[in-house]
């Protein structure tokens, strides 16, 4: 690895939105003009390769999106709408943000259509769309990566499942997926977060926390079962490199695997391990984003980490 940076600046997620346990806002009628956005100037940036100057101002500008959510996960851009998307997992709600109207709700339910009480984290959790630009879900209390069977533009709470088991037993409760347009897989993590116990519910069915791969014609495949935590899960642009983060304390760490040109996943080798940075500095390897580049946005202890490709 010949770059890595970081803030030390605790974010939510990538995308800067906030995570902010604060009571429930209320929905007016009409929703007043948008809030002028919040900066903070004083973002410090901790930099042992100078070529992050490519990719960010020497005084990068961090702005609030919104606040008031339980927490914010799983965000997505839609290009056409201009509206960025994000769940609030407790609130089982996807919210909406666009710099037009502010902030909004997108679609409730979004990850537990049942009634009553499930867990403590029901809702959507990693949000993606599609080759087709429809959007997927990975759905904490319907313990599935579904996809919304509505258009983006009049959402509704109308599900499609589509990776429900593996080998016949239920999923923990996918937490987090991207989509791969060179061969239409849905790769996805699945920690027992959303479940009612976490590790110790009855209700777990598979023995691991598993990394899986999903297409139409080929069903749920096992990519990985050697992580306690994995999390966030990227691709490169190029679909040859699969991104994985484990939220483990003990254990720190991103991985990456290769893709062949027939679309078979081998390896599997921590290419960063911050577990060493908790001994100052809080926070987990959780959400992750790559650029047109390769270049890779990591949440994780004390911040906001940056890797180029080449790991």
């Amino acid at each position: 690895m010949s770059e890595l940076t970081r803030f030390p600046f605790l974010l939510a997620a990538v995308v800067l939105l906030m995570h902010c346990a604060n009571p429930r806002p209320t929905t007016p009628a009409t929703a007043p003009p948008p809030p002028a956005l919040t900066t903070w100037p004083d973002v410090r940036l901790e930099l042992i390769d100078p070529a992050l100057s490519e990719l960010i101002a020497p005084e990068p500008l961090v702005q609030k999106l919104g606040e008031g959510f339980t927490w914010s996960e799983g965000p997505v851009w839609l290009p056409r709408q201009g509206q960025l998307l994000f769940s609030d997992v407790p609130r089982n709600t996807v919210f909406r943000w666009s710099e037009a109207e502010g902030i909004g709700i997108y679609l409730i339910p979004s990850g537990y259509s049942g009634s009553g009480e499930y867990s403590r984290e029901p809702g959507s959790n990693g949000l993606a769309l599609d080759g087709d630009g429809r959007l997927l879900l990975c759905q904490h209390g319907n313990r599935q990566v579904a996809r919304m069977d509505a258009p983006l533009d009049d959402p509704a709470p109308r599900f499609l499942p589509l990776a429900e088991t593996y080998d016949g037993s239920r999923f923990n409760s996918p937490n987090d997926l991207c989509y791969d347009a060179r061969g239409g897989y849905i790769y996805f993590t699945d920690p027992p977060y959303g479940l009612p116990q976490g590790m110790e519910s009855e209700s777990k069915e598979i023995p691991f926390q598993g990394v899986y791969r999903w297409r139409e014609d080929t069903g749920t495949e096992l990519v990985y079962d050697g992580l306690s935590r994995p999390n966030g899960i990227a691709l490169s642009p190029d679909g040859r490199r699969l991104y994985v983060a484990n939220s483990d304390g003990e254990r720190a760490v991103w991985m990456v695997f290769d893709i062949d040109a027939d679309f078979r996943v081998s390896g599997g080798r921590v290419f960063y391990d911050a577990t060493p940075a908790l001994a100052t500095d809080s926070g987990l390897p959780d959400g992750l984003k790559v650029d047109r580049q390769g270049n890779i946005y990591a949440t994780g202890p004390g911040g906001i980490w940056f890797f180029n490709a080449e790991l």
